[in-house]
């Protein structure tokens, strides 16, 4: 599949976010996922194909019911990414409050 959109771009979105974080403890179908926001379902739905095409999302037919459910893969990959960035800032922090610590103030 050709993606249209970055992944960065489709978790940018903080209704995205939610939608990640609402199926990411379960499957759920996009009336599930809907019930949640204040927003028109075909809102939501366009949210969700934005995930699927990011590969974010999976779809996964049971009957007549579409459930959603997380790509774990995938957000392992985001996850990754953003791992180097997460250590350099926890690094800064950690000597900021060493410094802040070892800090006497001048009378």
């Amino acid at each position: 599949m050709n993606l249209r959109r970055d992944v960065f771009q489709a978790i940018a979105d903080p209704t995205r976010r939610a939608i990640l974080l609402l199926v990411a403890s379960h499957s759920m179908t996009a009336g599930a996922i809907a019930a949640n926001f204040d927003t028109a379902r075909p809102t939501v739905s366009k949210h969700l194909q934005i995930l699927i095409e990011c590969e974010l999302l999976e779809q996964e037919q049971n009957g007549r019911e579409i459930y959603y459910h997380l790509n774990g893969k995938k957000m392992k990959e985001i996850a990754d990414f953003i791992e180097p960035f997460r250590q350099l800032w926890d690094d800064r922090f950690n000597k900021l409050e060493a410094l802040m610590k070892n800090y006497t103030p001048k009378k």
